[in-house]
């Protein structure tokens, strides 16, 4: 139970600063760190619409995976006070 437990707050740690990442490379109303990486200029041609839904689906599926994370830890919690 302890090696588990490790393995997902490792889980949980990496993708919590990958979610971090990636919502700050999405494109917001103002701008943000996605213009500072090109963003700006490829929205301008018209041509991020396929990056941006891929960038999309990633987020989702890593924050599916990190949800998933929380809920198991929490589970284990609540079985070892058992």
């Amino acid at each position: 139970m302890e090696i588990l437990e490790f393995v997902l707050q490792v889980v949980l740690g990496i993708t919590s600063l990958l979610l971090t990442l990636l919502i700050l490379l999405h494109k917001g109303r103002g701008g943000g760190l996605s213009d500072m990486f090109g963003g700006g200029m490829s929205s301008a041609v018209g041509s991020s619409g396929l990056a941006e839904r891929n960038l999309n689906r990633f987020t989702v599926v890593l924050a599916l995976v990190w949800f998933i994370a929380i809920v198991a830890l929490g589970l284990l919690t609540k079985l070892q006070g058992i």
